[in-house]
């Protein structure tokens, strides 16, 4: 039984099975896998159906848009799909993407941090060498260590299970590294660290263990209820990938299933909507030009591809022309912040998130207008609408508070039995103290406006 495995490389992921993931696609095809670029510009439930397992290998500068997300999560939790997500070293933010709005679905959150360790690593302080996996797992089952590459790390925010997690001579120690969780009849693993599977460079794929690791991980994403689907014949398989010129260029079904119709709303009311229908536009602009000089590349030295650039030259948006673009789509980002609505205020509010919390309300106390930006934010808000959202973040955010207060609990034990100095200590606690008035103020907050 063949499982597939679908890379992302619709957002501009780092990671990518023909460039610097050679060496895992060999290992995974070699043992029972086939992983297949997934070039969907608009990832849907129906194009994700032939997959068993969909990875996102650490989306750079581009950001997946809210209707794929439901999707995603829709195949995820009725059709029993796995999903892998991959990040680096500075989280959402580092890498302006927002895998956190995927990931929070299912309780995991990445920080907009760094993994640092000075005495247990392979080398450098940004590649620690791990060896804390607790629960026990089936991924790290018969796995002594890893080296969790310039990652991230993460927090759980519900029902979600950390299977590896920092040093205590990390920093941030004993943090979360790889978590794990099984939504419904599918199942989730997200790390920070993509790096630990790229080709020849130390620390990655071919670092000890890794391959075992990477085989735990992949056969653990294909949950029983897909096994079942795949075994029994239920599922279509992805269409085969052509490597041939005149059948790449002739398959209507390439061009269908790869660059479906983008259906332009008569009824767009905010410019949040734009600026969504832009970022696809650009999505598909930049697949279609790398697929063009691909086509260009195969065509024989001649006279007839002199042509043939002369012709694709004269439409062919060039880098100038795509740059001026990107600068528009800049321009109308920052338009958009200022007159967004107050309902996609409160929708796109993970994404405000990759800014700091703490200094954000430092600096709103110190100029006395803390409570201006809540009341603009719930002001005219159609709370009919949007009741079932807020009870879910508050019910989210009571899930995060419990487990900061566990953490704080954690800290305050090591401290007293001598297993942390001072001045982690002090740190540690400060950090966790900050988070806790941060959550409950705003708990308070939209219990407020529930109650109204």
């Amino acid at each position: 039984m063949k499982i597939y495995i679908a890379f992302d490389t619709a957002h501009k992921e780092r990671g990518k099975i023909d460039e610097n993931y050679t060496e895992l696609k060999e290992f995974l095809n070699s043992n029972g896998f086939s992983c297949k670029n997934f070039v969907e510009a608009s990832i849907t439930h129906e194009s994700l159906k032939p997959y068993d397992i969909l990875v996102f290998a650490c989306p750079d500068f581009a950001k997946i848009s809210r209707q794929e997300i439901l999707e995603i999560e829709n195949w995820v939790k009725d059709d029993g799909g796995g999903i892998l997500l991959l990040s680096h070293a500075g989280g959402d933010r580092g890498r302006n993407s927002n895998l956190s709005d995927v990931s929070e679905l299912f309780g995991i959150t990445f920080e907009n941090d760094q993994v640092l360790d000075e005495e247990k690593n392979f080398g450098f302080e940004n590649l620690p060498i791990v060896s804390e996996f607790n629960p026990p797992h089936p991924i790290t089952n018969d796995i002594e260590k890893i080296c969790y590459r310039a990652g991230c790390s993460l927090t759980i925010i519900g029902a979600a299970i950390p299977i590896v997690s920092s040093n205590e001579t990390s920093d941030p120690f004993s943090t979360p590294l790889i978590c794990v969780s099984e939504p419904e009849r599918g199942r989730v693993v997200c790390s920070g660290s993509y790096e630990m599977f790229r080709d020849q460079i130390g620390g990655g794929f071919q670092f000890e263990e890794h391959p075992k690791f990477a085989s735990n991980l992949f056969n653990w994403l294909l949950s029983e209820y897909r096994t079942d689907l795949r075994s029994s014949g239920k599922l279509p398989t992805p269409e085969p990938e052509r490597a041939d010129l005149e059948e790449f260029c002739e398959s209507e079904e390439i061009k269908t299933s790869r660059f479906p119709r983008i259906d332009i709303k008569e009824d767009i009311t905010n410019r949040d909507e734009i600026l969504d229908l832009l970022n696809s536009y650009l999505n598909y602009i930049e697949i279609m030009r790398e697929n063009i000089k691909k086509i260009i590349k195969n065509i024989p030295e001649g006279k007839e591809k002199e042509i043939v650039e002369d012709e694709v030259n004269k439409f062919l948006i060039t880098d100038a022309d795509f740059e001026e673009l990107k600068k528009k789509q800049k321009q109308l980002s920052k338009s958009t912040k200022k007159e967004k609505s107050e309902s996609d205020v409160i929708i796109s509010k993970k994404e405000d998130t990759n800014k700091s919390e703490v200094e954000e309300e430092t600096s709103k106390s110190e100029e006395g207008e803390e409570e201006q930006p809540e009341k603009e934010e719930f002001e005219d808000i159609d709370l009919d609408a949007r009741r079932e959202e807020l009870e879910a973040e508050v019910e989210s955010l009571e899930s995060k508070l419990k487990s900061i207060v566990n953490l704080l609990k954690f800290v305050e034990s090591k401290y007293e039995k001598g297993d942390m100095d001072e001045e982690n200590f002090k740190k540690q606690r400060k950090k966790f103290q900050k988070d806790l008035e941060k959550i409950k103020g705003r708990i308070k907050k939209l219990s407020k406006i529930l109650k109204e």
